[in-house]
């Protein structure tokens, strides 16, 4: 028997403005919702990265002991993406990543149109994010300028990932082999792009929807923890957001010379390569979705037809075959009911 459909509307009533803005969004603006959804995203990801971040940073060259560390900033970043996730991937999706965007354009044919939307929301909204901390913690910044002006190291280290800009650009030293950075960053984001395509599979068994928040930003936490001190920007949006803002503040000096592009661009073609090797060694068609997934993708399925909102990518792959008035969960139990039968059909014949 099929439950009933429950809506948040049947058992929470909105007032008539809301009303009126719900059918709006969905039937007007729902390209807006969804960019809207992808700066929030990047915004609770930076948000939460920089302000640890800002104190460990600070706390080093003030002196002052127990603002942070490289252990908070991991915990704060990781923090961020789960809160990211769990919060916003459900109106836009959850990419909160130019090399994300990317990579479902090749694999999950993500509509280049909304691809182009996507990237530049991320990369405004991680500006903007940088902006409003740098403002957030601006005396304290100034006060680590001028330790470092009084020790006769502003040159040296103002423009270093242990300066006041390196809290938002990010940097590597004078002299650094950019081919190992290079490899440090590439290596670092095929593992981060590995799990997030690990966690999008419906067919992962060991990863229902609830855990993957918690995932991928255990992913980024063991970048921060194990190779940012060599150099990790591991997002696009947080490098270029963050590197605009700094050349907004301290001119071209804070724009981190060739480093900039490395940083910048990596991270896209290891995202693509961790897909690529994910869809072709460990994911497979040929395997059933997860309860939890059913039951995850119905509702945006449900959600999509209420709305006329066109379902992209795997979802529309689900239903190929049936027509409009056949609900999603009697195709899904049909197919369950068809596998039963096959096996007991199976059975009988090595009998």
């Amino acid at each position: 028997m099929t439950p009933s459909k429950i809506y948040l509307s049947d058992i929470a009533p909105r007032p008539r403005w809301m009303t009126s803005w719900e059918r709006l969004k969905h039937k007007e603006v729902h390209w807006f919702m969804e960019v809207v959804a992808e700066m929030m995203g990047v915004f609770l990801y930076v948000y939460c990265g920089l302000g640890a971040t800002a104190a460990f940073i600070v706390g080093s060259l003030a002196g002052i002991d127990g603002l942070g560390s490289l252990y908070t900033v991991g915990f704060a970043y990781a923090i961020g993406v789960v809160f990211a996730i769990s919060l916003c991937a459900a109106t836009s999706g959850g990419h909160f990543n130019p090399a994300v965007t990317i990579a479902s354009v090749i694999f999950r044919d993500f509509p280049v149109r909304k691809a182009f939307r996507y990237i530049f929301a991320q990369i405004l909204a991680g500006y903007i994010t940088c902006l409003i901390v740098y403002v957030q913690w601006k005396d304290l910044l100034v006060v680590a300028e001028k330790v470092l002006i009084e020790n006769g190291v502003y040159d040296i280290k103002m423009f270093s990932s242990s300066g006041p800009a390196g809290v938002f650009g990010l940097y590597v030293a004078p002299g650094t082999n950019l081919g190992r950075v290079f490899l440090n960053e590439f290596v670092t984001d095929f593992l981060i792009g590995l799990v997030i395509w690990g966690t999008l599979d419906p067919t992962n068994q060991m990863v229902p929807p609830a855990a993957a928040p918690w995932l991928v930003g255990m992913a980024y936490a063991v970048a921060v923890w194990g190779f940012s001190p060599t150099a990790i920007a591991a997002n696009t949006a947080r490098d270029l957001g963050g590197r605009f803002m700094a050349m907004t503040i301290w001119g071209s000096a804070a724009s981190g010379g060739t480093y900039a592009a490395v940083a910048a661009l990596t991270n896209i073609p290891a995202t693509v390569l961790a897909a690529l090797v994910y869809e072709l060694f460990l994911g497979s068609a040929t395997r059933t979705l997860t309860s939890h997934h059913i039951h995850f993708l119905q509702a945006h399925k449900q959600y999509c037809e209420d709305n006329k909102l066109a379902p992209y990518g795997y979802l529309e792959g689900l239903n190929p075959r049936c027509d409009e008035s056949e609900s999603f969960e009697s195709v899904v139990e049909g197919k369950v009911r068809d596998g039963r039968i096959e096996t007991v059909k199976a059975a009988r014949n090595h009998v």
